[in-house]
């Protein structure tokens, strides 16, 4: 095979895509730290489908379209810093070749290392160890093989050859790799979909999983929305499904006690299952906690997740354009959308000047598009964005280039620092001025976190157990015990110092108010100059989300 066109390239893409959705759960257990949000497969995944859905039903022979309609889905779909950097691999990859009808092997090779190129420039601090290795390290292998080589399906084993030998390496560039004991998450996705195309070279693209019947008409029902009801009174916003490959060598499956333990993630379940496979439906404000609980029967085969309130939002607006009278467009200024979950930290947000809310975050990170739509069709003047995560950051920016009016993302880490920086918000200033002051604010702000381990480990030194307690400040674990009480102390200590004035408790869905007035009952003794406040945030996966200013 000397040269590939677009519905070969087109192929290659629904390969690797169901390549790596195969693999997807496996691509979240790497995640290095022991909390329940490993989500880098699940991001890759959901960037990576959005990308081969939008080629899917095209037949065209030009590579060039097919890459930018890729592309485009792709883009939009991208979500967490692995999808992002993913998105402008191929970004790279697709510009490389937008002209070309068909191309050939030196063409191949060239659109890897201009991938490599556009990916490195996207990311402002490139960290070697990560897919960016994987990928550079692939694209260079490339090169070589196209000065001898004409074949494409050589090229590609060539990369895939170098990408597991990349991937084995980074252990040795990132040191807590190493401790940990796992490669990169984000380059063993990417050698994933990399296998998948070559798959597809070969003839023998991935099959894609039978779907068991009946769950359509379901879900159909399930999403009628009354015409008299709004999107904030959708109580579970996200429509989730997911098929399990049930495996015998994990947790033994009895189909109404998984029933019975589903229906705690939300509503509108159906759980339908054979000797091999078990598909569900679920509405709920956590999914990645739900596909993680139906994780430990197998290895998830089939993941879809879609925002209801949005899909509302949009149902209303056609029928009030069909009806003649379109929904008044909402005007601001300055539209400040802001990332979160949990009901009491949404309002929050909002009673300090969020205009938009995304429901998201730790175990959904919303795409560039999610962050898009949530002003479409609105007049807005000027845009502030609060990611407030780190994996969310990059979706952020993406979101904020791809704007035509003036943007700006304020790099918010997490929730304590996005309702820092929000509190010295200032409508009356250039957005210029109003970026520097919201920044300045995350220096003074230290944060901590208290959730569970989802595994044994060992990081930093500290030995964790699964479904102990742990301590995180400031991205870092402090501590594991048996006692979330215990571990809440240890936390608050070893963040306050004498230069602490404010320290701001959010108590999730797990959390526990008692606990909370016991340990500041302890501690304010000795820092009577510390003001506590403490919130109702009703946030998932955290039971505690500490700030101290």
């Amino acid at each position: 095979m000397d040269k590939i066109d677009g519905k070969m390239f087109r192929n290659m893409i629904l390969s690797g895509a169901e390549n790596l959705r195969q693999h997807a759960e496996y691509v979240d257990s790497l995640n290095v730290f022991p909390v329940p949000d490993g989500d880098t497969g699940t991001n890759m995944n959901l960037s990576m489908t959005s990308g081969a859905n939008e080629v899917e039903d095209r037949e065209d022979a030009h590579i060039g379209t097919v890459g930018r309609h890729f592309s485009k889905g792709l883009l939009m779909g991208a979500r967490g810093n692995s999808g992002v950097i993913l998105s402008q691999l191929f970004r790279g990859f697709s510009k490389a070749i937008e002209e070309r009808e068909e191309i050939g092997a030196e063409d191949f090779s060239a659109a890897f290392d201009a991938g490599v190129k556009t990916a490195y420039k996207a990311v402002m601090k490139p960290v070697e160890g990560t897919i960016l290795t994987v990928a550079k390290d692939s694209a260079e292998r490339a090169r070589e093989a196209a000065g001898n080589e004409t074949s494409i399906i050589s090229i590609m084993e060539a990369v895939i050859e170098e990408a597991e030998a990349s991937l084995e390496r980074t252990p040795d560039l990132l040191p807590v790799l190493k401790e940990v004991g796992v490669v990169d998450s984000g380059g063993q996705g990417l050698v994933y979909v990399y296998k998948g195309f070559l798959s597809a070279l070969k003839g023998e693209a991935v099959e894609t999983a039978a779907k068991p019947a009946g769950m359509d008409t379901f879900v159909n029902d399930a999403h009628e929305f009354d015409e008299f009801m709004s999107a904030e009174d959708i109580e579970y916003g996200f429509c989730t499904e997911f098929m399990v490959r049930l495996e015998g060598d994990k947790r033994e499956f009895d189909e109404d006690a998984f029933r019975q333990d589903m229906s705690e993630f939300g509503d509108s379940l159906l759980v339908i299952s054979d000797d091999e496979i078990a598909k569900v439906h679920v509405h709920t404000e956590t999914p990645g906690e739900a596909m993680t609980y139906g994780s430990t029967y197998g290895e998830l085969i089939k993941m879809k997740i879609e925002n209801m309130r949005e899909q509302f939002r949009e149902i209303k607006e056609k029928k009030d354009a069909s009806a003649g009278g379109k929904q008044e467009k909402q005007s601001y200024d300055t539209a400040i959308i802001t990332v979160s979950s949990g009901a009491g930290i949404n309002e929050l947000f909002r009673s300090i000047g969020a205009t938009h809310i995304i429901n998201g975050g730790q175990t959904m990170n919303p795409s560039t598009e999610d962050i898009l739509r949530t002003i479409e069709g609105e007049d807005v003047k000027q845009v502030i964005i609060l990611p407030n995560n780190k994996n969310i950051i990059m979706a952020a920016e993406q979101a904020k280039d791809m704007l035509e009016i003036p943007a700006v993302v304020i790099p918010t880490r997490s929730i304590p620092e996005g309702l820092s920086s929000l509190l010295v918000y200032s409508p009356d200033e250039a957005l210029e001025q109003v970026k520097e002051a919201m920044e300045a604010s995350l220096e003074h702000v230290r944060t901590g976190q208290v959730t569970y381990a989802v595994r044994d480990t060992k990081i930093d030194g500290i030995e964790i157990k699964k479904n102990q307690h742990m301590g995180i400040k400031d991205g870092k674990i402090t501590g594991a015990d048996d006692s979330r009480e215990a571990t809440l102390k240890q936390l608050m200590e070893s963040m306050l110092d004498e230069e602490s004035e404010i320290v701001t408790v959010l108590i999730g869905e797990e959390g526990d108010a008692e606990e909370v007035d016991r340990i500041i009952s302890s501690i304010e003794p000795e820092y009577d100059e510390v003001e506590f406040e403490v919130h109702d945030g009703q946030q998932p996966v955290y039971s505690y989300l500490l700030s101290v200013e």
